[in-house]
């Protein structure tokens, strides 16, 4: 019991030295940012922490604000869902029929080796600016999620596996404590790459087609009219969602698969 009490009281003092020492990176960043802007003296070229935070507070008590937040939010993140979806199909298909690989192979390869505006400028051609971003977004974590998903499925222990079939393990057991395990890092290193991936290219693409009520078409405005303390609050809640949007879902999935784990 002494033991255990121990145990926890140098856990509970590690992650305060953690989060104390975070805190303190984070301070240590924004002195190094208020110095910079108040030597370059001019607002324009590098607005300082303080007038960014005072246009954030602006924009937080506006209607438009928010509209915008969520015009962005839920197509940058529905194009995430559906790469999830779509490239964890694809790479069970794809461990389990050959000719699904090959046949997938040349497409994945390109889509990670084209630029984002490319991608972007094209398919400005055939989809509405307002729906760009999520099919950007999709098109940019798709491979991410089929690759590390794929990965994870060929390095299944063929032993396990071959100790299921002399026990006749069925697949819905096999799929939760022998895959599962296995492909379960590979899935939450994909997802965390994936969520900042798709607001990078979802932005990218909104900035590029200025769909009105977006996060995109504000960037694009404080650029034009050279509004730099704008462009940096902006660019601040972006940062702050994707930071707190990958935090929740993973925390959410990792609830899911100890739920799973533990039926």
């Amino acid at each position: 019991m002494m033991t255990s009490i121990m145990q926890d009281k140098k856990n509970i003092h590690s992650r305060s030295s953690r989060i104390t020492v975070r805190i303190m990176a984070v301070a240590f960043w924004l002195l190094v940012w208020q110095i910079g802007s108040m030597w370059l003296g001019q607002e324009i070229l590098l607005a300082s922490p303080v007038s960014v935070v005072r246009k954030l507070s602006d924009l937080l008590v506006t209607q438009e604000f928010w509209k915008s937040v969520w015009f962005s939010f839920g197509r940058i993140i529905g194009g995430f869902l559906s790469a999830l979806a779509i490239g964890t199909l694809l790479a069970i298909l794809s461990y389990r029929f050959g000719w699904v690989k090959i046949l997938f192979h040349p497409l994945v390869t390109a889509v990670k080796s084209t630029p984002v505006a490319s991608f972007i400028i094209l398919c400005l051609i055939w989809i509405p600016s307002r729906n760009l971003a999520v099919f950007i977004s999709f098109l940019i974590v798709f491979p991410v999620i089929y690759a590390n998903l794929l990965e994870g499925l060929q390095r299944t222990d063929e032993q396990l596996l071959e100790m299921a079939d002399v026990f006749s393990i069925g697949k819905v057991k096999r799929a939760l404590y022998i895959y599962l395990p296995q492909v379960l890092p590979y899935l939450l290193t994909a997802c965390s790459l994936g969520l900042g991936l798709c607001w990078k290219a979802g932005t990218a693409a909104e900035v590029i087609g200025v769909p009105e009520g977006s996060i995109g078409e504000k960037l694009y405005h404080a650029k034009i009219y050279l509004n730099t303390p704008d462009l940096f609050a902006w660019t601040l809640v972006i940062i702050t969602i994707s930071f707190l949007f990958e935090k929740c879902f993973l925390w959410g999935l990792g609830r899911i698969i100890q739920w799973i784990e533990r039926t």
